[in-house]
């Protein structure tokens, strides 16, 4: 062997191993250099085959049907069109126009087999408008090592929380869902979860609440951003009170702003995002962790604080909504045999995430009345997989996230910097928390 062919041959082992590194360490660098001109020449070259072949054509028309007879040819069968391919840091968006005859659960039923002819990751289809559809074609495993996209400063309540499995941002957005369920084992990255959103909601002019049975040990970190701390069932039954005074309290002044004199019918409201910034009154989000502890007795004589609580949880769901009071109930298990007032506070709950749990009724629980194949889902994520979780909602659409990875640092950090953005609410100033931790109280950095 020459020299030359040394040199070569040692050339191709280190661009080979550059592409190895690359593509496990910068996965989507490697997509936008190598995978994604591969595919879009593979979908390219087979796109009309992988369809005959996934049973996605339609006979052809009588108009194609005349023009093969008057030209003596055998008419092909009419493909769906593509019309449009965008690439994407996760992988492909194709733009798809359906043929007459042709139904968007058509391709839902195809795309495993489409994911195996053009050896993708995986395949989303989604509906846009009537007669067309679109394709994701994954390119890597997005949720393998969760790089969030760069976002614009977000809404109010609304919080980038997670990365769906084929791209997209999972945002937890309080005005449109305004109860969720969050449930996990141990280890399954339900922490993890709820420490970004309390980072991402620390910037933003809201009320956070906490009702932490573990004698406050996840909560209580956050205490320089929190405007009550109930860590106890005794302490919790006295603030859930407060919080629903405090609720009838902003009714009342909804009822107050309706009975003004007459004015322009667009000044009714029902809620108080429709009252004046200067009479409105701020948002509250109640984060209650190990919420099973709420239910829980050791004695007969719990059995009436333990109602009382759970009639109260229950009014919040229900009502909260309007007075601009939301809850973010988690837990490790949640069923029915916690007793009386559990299947009622859940069906309030429409935002619902399932970590990795340990039983088959706590998985029922939460996405059981949402879809079987998200409750199957949920009970298949392996210990390993941390932070993987079943995202689903009351309208039966559910999707893989993953949480990108936050420390408890990092929150306490977020919410160290913006305490003085704490709102002052009188009704809750009796449960506001310590702001120290430990032997040493937190000082924002001068920064």
């Amino acid at each position: 062997m020459t020299t030359g062919q040394v040199f070569t041959l040692v050339g191709l082992v280190l661009t080979a191993a550059g592409l190895v590194i690359l593509r496990r360490q910068r996965p989507v660098w490697f997509w936008f250099a190598i995978g994604a001109p591969i595919k879009l020449t593979r979908i390219a070259f087979t796109y009309r085959s992988v369809m005959e072949a996934c049973g996605l054509t339609e006979p052809p028309s009588r108009l194609r049907l005349t023009v093969a007879a008057a030209t003596k040819r055998t008419p092909s069968r009419m493909v769906p069109r593509l019309t449009r391919v965008r690439v994407t840091a996760s992988g492909l968006v194709l733009r798809i126009k359906m043929q007459p005859g042709q139904e968007v659960h058509d391709f839902e039923t195809a795309s495993e087999r489409l994911r195996h002819s053009w050896r993708a990751y995986a395949v989303h289809v989604g509906a846009l408008t009537p007669g067309w559809l679109q394709l994701k074609v994954i390119g890597h495993d997005v949720l393998n090592r969760v790089v969030m996209p760069p976002t614009k400063e977000p809404m109010l309540l609304s919080v980038p929380v997670a990365l769906r499995s084929d791209g997209a941002v999972h945002a937890r957005n309080f005005r449109t869902i305004p109860h969720e369920l969050v449930m996990g084992a141990t280890e399954s990255g339900k922490s993890v979860y709820l420490r970004g959103l309390v980072k991402g909601l620390a910037p933003q002019a809201v009320a956070l609440v906490g009702i932490d049975c573990k004698w406050g040990v996840e909560l209580a970190p956050f205490a320089p951003r929190l405007s009550a701390l109930a860590c106890t069932p005794e302490e919790a039954s006295d603030l859930l009170d407060v919080l629903v005074s405090e609720m009838t309290e902003r009714y009342e002044l909804i009822r107050t702003v309706q009975r003004l004199g007459p004015g322009a019918l667009e000044s009714i409201t029902s809620d108080i995002w429709g009252l004046p910034e200067d009479m409105r009154p701020v948002p509250v989000v109640v984060f209650i962790d190990e919420v099973a502890e709420l239910f829980l007795t050791a004695s007969s004589a719990d059995d009436k604080r333990r109602d009382q609580m759970v009639t109260q949880l229950v009014r919040l769901s229900q009502l909260g909504r309007a007075a601009g009071m939301y809850l973010e109930v988690c837990g490790q298990r949640f069923g029915s045999d916690l007793g009386k007032g559990a299947t009622a506070l859940r069906a309030q709950l429409t935002g619902r995430i399932s970590h990795r749990v340990n039983d088959e009724a706590t998985a029922k629980m939460v996405l059981g009345d949402i879809s079987p194949q998200a409750m199957l889902a949920a009970t298949t994520i392996a210990p390993e997989q941390r932070g993987l979780a079943v995202a689903g909602d009351s309208s039966g659409g559910w999707s893989l996230v993953r949480s990108p990875f936050t420390s408890l640092e990092e929150a306490v950090t977020a919410c160290v910097k913006h305490a003085d953005l704490t709102p002052a609410i009188p009704a809750l100033e009796p449960f506001r928390p310590e702001t120290a931790i430990g032997p040493f109280a937190l000082v924002p950095d001068k920064d």
